[in-house]
């Protein structure tokens, strides 16, 4: 028992120190990869210059997003206004620009309790298998029988209207398609010699998973948690165009889509730019996940 048990735990040792020097030469085959992607460098490029143009708005902006003048009111795209103004004379550049800094924080919110409560809920589920497994996988396809922006809605709208709320339900929608993703990865994982001797050992179950399993499963994880970020920005800005998410005089870009549909004739500024924030951002955070999904998928770098 003793022999068998060293084996064991040599074994492991070896496909450990083999693992981590494939993880080592996978992370610079992927960065070489990404490097080669000409597509996914601009892209990444431009989401830094929006990260950015997010940060220092406050520098950027010529004016106040929630400032109002009334003999500005409406006017079309200028030296002065250069995207123009609303109906209440703000001015539409700052708001935009401060649009970008509520939107990505939205994103990275909402993909963050997405994926930590689905990431966890996987994990376990795919760790222990049995009834666990089971009853979380159950409730992954009740919640899966829904749209996601339609769960999302139905959640906002139990909580109400506010950006926190949104956030909140964009990211409990997004729940069962990491939990899913991260049980799959977890049952290949755990097959691995290295997390039998972890249990030989006696190391405990949250260690092996947090140190052993959930390593092996993060490049998926983070590829889909990339890509969800242009789907929580889209599903909050269309919440906040419905009325359920940012309230007035937020600068979110949903919200200032709402707030201008009914000047479209007569000032089509108001949605365009806006409308086209969110078309370029979400654009780009899919240009740059489809690109770290080709550099860290090596059946496709192969």
């Amino acid at each position: 028992m003793a022999t068998a048990s060293t084996e064991t735990v040599l074994g492991s040792l070896q496909e450990r120190r083999a693992a981590k020097q494939n993880g080592r030469g996978g992370a610079a085959r992927a960065m070489s990869e990404l490097r080669r992607n000409p597509i996914a460098l601009f892209g990444l490029a431009l989401l830094v210059l929006l990260v950015l143009a997010a940060v220092f708005a406050g520098a950027i902006a010529p004016y106040s997003p929630t400032e109002i003048s009334a003999r500005d009111a409406l006017q079309p795209p200028s030296w002065d206004h250069v995207m123009g103004t609303d109906n209440l004379g703000r001015d539409i550049f700052s708001r935009v620009l401060y649009g970008a800094r509520i939107s990505l924080r939205v994103g990275l919110i909402s993909v963050g309790v997405g994926a930590v409560i689905g990431g966890l809920a996987g994990l376990i589920s795919g760790y222990y298998r049995g009834w666990v497994d089971v009853v979380i996988m159950r409730l992954a396809d009740v919640m899966l029988a829904f749209p996601r922006l339609l769960l999302a809605l139905l959640i906002s709208f139990v909580l109400g209207p506010s950006l926190t709320n949104v956030m909140i339900a964009v990211g409990v929608a997004a729940v069962p398609e990491y939990a899913r993703l991260t049980r799959g990865s977890v049952l290949s994982a755990r097959e691995n010699l290295y997390v039998d001797a972890a249990h030989v050992v006696g190391c405990p179950d949250r260690i092996i998973m947090l140190r052993h399993v959930l390593p092996n499963v993060f490049a998926p994880l983070l590829v889909v948690a990339t890509l969800g970020i242009a789907w929580a920005m889209l599903a909050a800005a269309s919440l906040s165009f419905l009325g359920m998410g940012a309230q007035p005089p937020t600068p979110e870009w949903g919200a200032m889509l709402s707030d201008g549909r009914n000047f479209l004739r007569r000032a089509w500024w108001i949605v365009t730019f806006p409308g086209l924030a969110i078309m370029v951002t979400v654009l780009v955070i899919n240009v740059v996940g489809d690109g770290l999904r080709d550099a860290l998928d090596p059946r496709i770098s192969d």
